[in-house]
């Protein structure tokens, strides 16, 4: 079903094109960081992606063959190979094990459908009230505010707290890297940079030490 649906994704997009490597490509908007061989970081996007390569949108592009590792939102840590250079950034391929693409495929189908349909925020995933309720939220900037958890679930969480940084604001929630992605009256809604596998990690991550 979720190879249908990236399938059907991809169509309503761009149209029944393939990858070299046999996996389609849908349109995506995700912000992240990357760093070469050199260990230099950057700032990027990717625009296009599939679960075996992806168009990165960067401000230094690198050189073909070298090696990138980057850490997107929704998506988490992805490495590989620049593949060819493109007007404004690169292209690269992933390295990956099968299991690691399937999670992939399914990530991207569901980015995919949010973007192309504007389905709300992602609630696939159960939302619980945790056993740690108080937490700690530290800016880019090095501000960490005291905050507690209402519910948690694999993909997020909401947390009441005395600021509302922006939607959008990259945060650590406990040891965790986030995004603001809600306002609500005493809080905010947090979206975790990789969906977590079981909620025991999420829980665990919570803690401040």
């Amino acid at each position: 079903m979720l190879t249908e649906n990236l399938a059907l994704a991809t169509r309503a997009q761009r149209g029944p094109r393939e990858t070299e490597d046999r996996f389609q490509s849908v349109r995506v908007s995700l912000l992240g960081r990357y760093m070469l061989a050199d260990r230099r970081e950057f700032p990027c996007q990717v625009i296009e992606m599939s679960p075996g390569d992806a168009c990165v949108i960067a401000p230094v592009v690198g050189i073909e063959g070298e090696k990138v590792v980057a850490y997107l939102d929704h998506l988490g840590r992805v490495e590989g190979r620049i593949l060819a250079l493109i007007d404004g950034g690169f292209r690269m391929d992933l390295i990956a094990s099968p299991r690691k693409r399937d999670k992939m495929a399914a990530q991207l189908t569901w980015l995919a459908n949010k973007d192309l349909l504007d389905l709300p925020e992602d609630r696939r995933h159960e939302r619980v009230v945790p056993d740690i309720r108080h937490s700690s939220i530290l800016l880019e900037d090095g501000r960490r505010y005291n905050c507690k958890i209402t519910d948690i679930s694999l993909g997020g969480a909401a947390v009441e707290m005395d600021v509302r940084p922006a939607i959008g604001t990259p945060v650590t929630l406990g040891r965790m890297r986030a995004r603001v992605v809600r306002h609500f009256p005493d809080g905010i809604a947090v979206e975790f940079a990789s969906v977590q596998e079981m909620l025991t990690v999420v829980q665990q991550n919570l803690r401040i030490n």
